[in-house]
């Protein structure tokens, strides 16, 4: 079975990515624009980081920093499809790229 990865912004449909039906209206989503955390859970920029990247907005709250807000990206479906597709290779944290 082929497994179809997808960034956060394409599974949520939030519409908040370059060009999205969103972004006049709500802005660009700062994961959708994260080039250093290209590449990382096989993403594009931080489209499988978003609990990490700073600013994101989650169900119509802004994420600030990483400690307030992964108490509830653990909860997230998409987190968890992320965590399941990515098994032990799941980044959760990067140190270095703050």
């Amino acid at each position: 079975m082929v497994q179809t990865i997808t960034n956060c912004w394409e599974h949520i449909k939030c519409g908040r990515e370059p060009g999205g039906k969103n972004v006049e209206s709500e802005g660009l989503c700062p994961a959708a624009i994260q080039e250093k955390f290209n590449g990382i859970n096989r993403g594009k920029n931080g489209g499988r980081f978003c609990w990490f990247v700073k600013e994101t907005k989650c169900k119509g709250n802004t994420e600030i920093n990483f400690i307030d807000s992964f108490e509830h990206c653990q909860k997230c479906e998409f987190f968890l499809l992320v965590q399941k597709q990515e098994t032990r290779h799941l980044v959760v944290v990067r140190n270095d790229l703050r």
